[in-house]
């Protein structure tokens, strides 16, 4: 049986999420001390008992996501468990951060900050209200592709992450996405709505935030990561730490290619899938991907456990 660690992205977050790791696992809660330290900031405060309005905002909720998984993996290798369990480690878009940092090639401190850094660079790209994103239903890759050029105009419209058979998610300025989300009806799809997210995430206007990123990369100490990452942008595995450096700036511009990952990771022979971190929707997006790899979540205490009599 061939195992992945999957590690999910931004949309995942919810006020309380690994309070109870933290509680139950003194090596979750030193995860939560770990970024509370590398940010000056009681973000673990914010996690557990802020308003979700503030933990929604891209620089609070990217380290936030990355803790709480952080906080499952160390929970699991409590019990026994290790990232090298794994033959791939992958995640969708931050969550590859936590992917690499579960795999050893970033500290949980850069880890943090880098993503306080990402999550401010991408929310200062494009002014408020200029950009926008929504997901298409019931239209393939190819087709949102079309629709994306044709409702672009001059303007930026792109498919952005390619989350499974069924999910395309266009992103750029917002008057074209809002034509993209009219074509895209036009053209049979089941349903093409706005998202509510406050930047238009993996587009060209992010370039902004990929300079950034870049110069915040070449500070930090990047190792190879102990199991082979599935990146986004290519969607086959990578360990050599400078490649690595090159695809986290690639990827803030660059689609989250998920269900060719997920195919090339079945195409590997793996059989499961652990989300290890908040919610399901990875979950979700695997089992319409290829019914024939099983899926666990793993985000609380009891996950945990099961997992590990697993």
């Amino acid at each position: 049986m061939s195992r992945a660690f999957v590690f999910p992205g931004q949309g995942a977050q919810t006020i309380g999420m690994g309070r109870d790791l933290a509680d139950a696992y003194p090596a979750a809660r030193a995860v939560f001390d770990e970024v509370d330290d590398a940010l000056g900031q009681k973000l673990s405060s914010l996690i557990w008992e802020g308003e979700a309005d503030e933990l929604t905002l891209t620089a609070n909720a990217q380290p936030a996501l990355m803790a709480t998984s952080l906080a499952a993996m160390r929970a699991l290798e409590a019990e026994g468990i290790k990232v090298t369990d794994a033959a791939f480690v992958a995640g969708h878009s931050l969550g590859e951060y936590s992917a690499l940092a579960a795999a050893g090639a970033l500290s949980v401190a850069d880890c943090a900050r880098l993503l306080r850094i990402r999550g401010q660079a991408m929310q200062d790209a494009v002014p408020v209200g200029e950009g926008a994103m929504a997901a298409v239903l019931g239209l393939d890759l190819a087709a949102v592709r079309e629709v994306a050029s044709e409702a672009a105009q001059g303007e930026v419209c792109e498919a952005a992450n390619d989350n499974d058979p069924a999910q395309v998610v266009v992103s750029g300025h917002r008057t074209a996405v809002e034509r993209a989300v009219d074509i895209a009806k036009g053209k049979g799809a089941k349903r093409a709505l706005l998202l509510p997210v406050s930047a238009p995430f993996h587009c060209a206007l992010m370039q902004p935030a990929a300079d950034r990123m870049q110069t915040a990369l070449a500070e930090v100490e990047i190792a190879a990561p102990s199991v082979p990452l599935v990146a986004n942008v290519r969607a086959e595995a990578v360990q050599d730490a400078a490649t690595i450096r090159e695809l986290l700036v690639a990827q803030v511009t660059g689609a989250v290619r998920w269900r060719e990952s997920v195919a090339w990771m079945a195409g590997q022979g793996v059989t499961e899938a652990w989300e290890i971190g908040a919610g399901k929707a990875l979950s979700g997006m695997i089992k319409r991907i290829d019914r024939s790899v099983a899926t666990r979540a793993v985000g609380t205490p009891d996950d945990v456990r099961a997992a590990a009599g697993a």
